[in-house]
């Protein structure tokens, strides 16, 4: 597997090999002792598996805070789907830029997140599978969202017309009305 850091410290980018032949392809997508001794040591409790019908669907910017924070490992089941991680750790020196990867079906490329930032994604596709592994069970009561359109962000979805949106990430604040809650271990 190759393992790429991002310009966001802490984000990577895997790329699971897969050995194919006539009948298709296998693929390892998680080794926990082969990701340890790349320095990735994560403890994933839960695997969530979503289908957006719609092309052109955003889901996010979501996070889940403190003591339930989340790190994801996320990959696309069918489809197509542009996904991004925003960095919401306060006095983090990258605090608020955002990175974002296209991860397919075809491509088999992965995203790991880590606690400390924001997660989203657009469907590229119609009918697109994101399966991701989170490091703590979902808590409603740690959810939280900021708006996928915040100007303060600027990310370029590559949407050509309006987002499909759920009436939760419609109203998500945006970033100058959001207190992150969490502190970049750096920070003094």
């Amino acid at each position: 597997m190759q393992v790429t850091e991002t310009p966001l410290p802490g984000v990577f980018l895997l790329e699971p090999r897969r050995f194919g032949d006539d009948r298709g392809f296998f693929c390892e997508s998680w080794n926990k002792a082969r990701m340890a001794e790349a320095g990735l040591d994560y403890d994933f409790v839960q695997d969530n598996h979503s289908m957006s019908a719609q092309l052109g669907t955003v889901r996010g910017l979501h996070f889940q805070s403190p003591p339930h924070a989340q790190a994801k490992l996320v990959r696309c089941g069918r489809g197509v789907l542009f996904d991004v991680a925003v960095d919401i750790r306060k006095g983090s020196p990258t605090y608020g830029q955002w990175v974002g990867y296209e991860l397919s079906f075809d491509n088999g490329k992965q995203l790991l997140i880590p606690e400390g930032f924001l997660h989203g994604f657009a469907t590229r596709t119609p009918d697109t599978e994101i399966i991701y592994k989170c490091s703590d069970y979902y808590a409603p009561e740690c959810d939280g969202a900021v708006r996928f359109d915040c100007p303060d962000l600027g990310i370029d979805w590559g949407l050509s017309g309006d987002a499909v949106l759920s009436e939760k990430d419609a109203a998500a604040p945006v970033m100058a009305d959001f207190d992150s809650p969490f502190v970049w271990e750096g920070a003094a």
